[in-house]
């Protein structure tokens, strides 16, 4: 079952939220800096990680299907708009974002592989595409208390193979969130901190995979394999002829006009079709 926006919305306004959204900003902000003159879009639930961008970006938009009655947030980050629509299907021409964020879009989608082509039909060519997952290997997708505990978690290695699989190249890939999906407050305030042992000593388990995939349109110079039918064969000289019994006839090109001797023609009639018997 899909969680509503009222329950992410909550989830995302407690302190552990905050954490979680501080750390994913963050990891964010290291890839992307602050995209200054893009066009951005928001999939899935996503307006958590573009609050950082509504006053930098030339647009930020977050997209989001109908999760529910209260499927638009209290309240809206300035610089932010939103819409209603349905996944795989976005009122948005092609090529018509520099970046997009999936967060909450693929783990519950109802195809996941739809929402992808949709993102690769609205990314413009050489944009980058960031998808945030659950993470499989942490303990966030074991708690359903959080929105990290619904839906299908993925490893990073499922991910990065399911998104080549989708023309796109991936170009980087981490996991963020080793703060424990617990809510005691003193685990939350050094959330920073166990984000920094985490990533010393588990960096693969943390509770989100971030993976960066770039849409590619043509292939680098000298990187395909050169066709096999352009090969000459070995042992053959010279060029393949077919034997041919057909008759030919002989044309006379005169005054701008074709003109064929009659005599020659009945001859080419009459071995062709003693060649056909």
């Amino acid at each position: 079952m899909r969680l509503s926006a009222k329950d992410l919305e909550a989830f995302y306004a407690s302190r552990l939220g905050e954490a979680a959204q501080f750390l994913m900003l963050k990891r964010l902000g290291d890839l992307w800096g602050d995209c200054k003159g893009l066009n951005m879009l928001g999939m899935g639930y996503a307006r958590p990680l573009l609050t950082g961008y509504g006053e930098s970006t030339r647009s930020c938009i977050a997209a989001t299907p109908q999760l529910g009655e209260e499927t638009w947030w209290a309240a809206t980050d300035r610089g932010i708009s939103t819409c209603l629509a349905e996944e795989d299907r976005l009122p948005f021409p092609d090529g018509s974002f520099d970046r997009i964020i999936l967060l909450h879009a693929v783990e519950e989608a109802d195809s996941p592989r739809a929402v992808l082509r949709e993102a690769w039909r609205l990314l413009a060519p050489e944009g980058r595409m960031l998808v945030t997952v659950a993470n499989r290997k942490s303990s966030w997708s074991l708690v359903e208390g959080t929105p990290f505990g619904h839906g299908r978690p993925w490893t990073r290695r499922q991910l990065i193979a399911y998104l080549n699989d989708h023309l796109l190249q991936v170009t980087a890939s981490t996991t963020a969130v080793h703060l424990p999906p617990i809510k005691f407050g003193f685990m939350v305030s050094g959330a920073e901190g166990w984000e920094k042992v985490g990533q010393i000593f588990a960096p693969g388990l943390g509770g989100v995979v971030m993976v960066e995939a770039v849409k590619r349109m043509y292939a680098k110079p000298g990187s395909g394999a050169v066709a096999p039918v352009t090969a000459l064969a070995k042992g053959r000289k010279g060029v393949a002829e077919l034997p041919r019994k057909e008759a030919e006839v002989k044309c006379v090109e005169k005054r701008g006009k074709t003109r064929v001797d009659p005599a020659e023609q009945a001859r080419s009639i009459k071995d062709v079709e003693q060649w056909e018997a």
